[in-house]
């Protein structure tokens, strides 16, 4: 009986040291640098504004909202811009990159890239369109808290193909968004790999904590047997 108890003994401990010694999801995974997951985030919330601030403009019956509404994503479009400008500057100096998972198809992984041109391009192009088109009215104009002076004379041709280009690229961008945003989901709830945690990290790690807490309490229940 003794016996028995020393092999059922020998049996948990090995089964708690297997346990503990399984490879974690995190130590295997590969992320974004922080400054680039920085710059996507902070991306993501401007972009946001830019959204909110059009559909407000465009609903709004009031003056002093449209003006308003017009200001803050005037301001906002500077921001991205910029914003823009020093992450692409960082990507190509100093940025680190995770590779593609082995999974994805030289197709797949195209079309990453080519979404991915696009929304920089956006994010470059964008703000520039609705920003010249402001300078294009001839008209002085509020940019965050400044007051800025006409740049120059009244081209009202130039303006109206800008802000066609302008709303073009705006539901271009927001189709392209959402296919991003699907993208990122489907990879992470139906393919299950670890695409969405290279850029949301916290989420890679709950998870990892998560599994590594389930295989301890394992470990223990088979100890206590």
């Amino acid at each position: 009986m003794a016996a028995l108890n020393t092999q059922e003994r020998s049996a948990g401990v090995e089964t708690s040291q297997h346990s503990n010694m399984r490879p974690m999801p995190l130590a295997k995974r590969t992320s974004f640098d922080g400054v680039t997951i920085a710059f996507h985030w902070a991306t993501v919330l401007i972009v946001l504004g830019l959204l909110t601030t059009a559909l407000w403009h465009a609903q709004s019956h009031d003056d002093m909202t449209k003006a308003l509404m017009l200001r803050i994503h005037r301001s906002l479009g500077v921001s991205v811009w910029m914003a823009t400008a020093f992450r692409l500057a960082w990507r190509m100096t100093n940025a680190k990159l995770p590779p593609f998972p082995d999974e994805m198809t030289d197709i797949h992984r195209m079309l990453v890239k080519i979404t991915e041109y696009c929304l920089y391009a956006l994010l470059i192009v964008q703000p520039l369109t609705g920003f010249v088109a402001t300078i294009a009215r001839g008209r002085s104009f509020l940019l965050f808290w400044w007051h800025v002076p006409p740049l120059m004379p009244h081209f009202p041709t130039l303006r109206t193909v800008l802000l066609s280009a302008h709303r073009i690229g705006a539901w271009t961008f927001g189709i392209l968004i959402m296919g991003h945003a699907v993208a990122a989901l489907i990879h992470y709830f139906v393919l299950r790999d670890n695409v969405l945690q290279r850029m949301a990290p916290v989420t890679g790690i709950q998870r990892s904590v998560r599994k590594f807490s389930l295989g301890t309490r394992d470990s223990q229940t088979s100890f206590g047997r």
